[in-house]
């Protein structure tokens, strides 16, 4: 069997931390901005962890 390539697309979406959480940038931050309140804008800035649920996907998506 040939070797399992990652997903390239996955690797330009999220990180991983020394100790192995994936952190990616949180959703709703592209588009109708001018509609969100600044507040809302502010706490979408900067990385959080990713979803339980998708880890596993994900590690299998990145060949983790």
């Amino acid at each position: 069997m040939p070797k399992m390539k990652s997903h390239t697309g996955m690797g330009k979406r999220v990180r991983v931390t020394g100790r192995g959480k994936i952190m990616s940038q949180q959703a709703g931050l592209r588009h109708n901005l001018e509609k969100k309140a600044s507040t809302r804008t502010r706490r979408l800035t900067g990385l959080t962890e990713v979803a339980k649920a998708d880890v596993k996907r994900i590690k299998k998506l990145l060949g983790r």
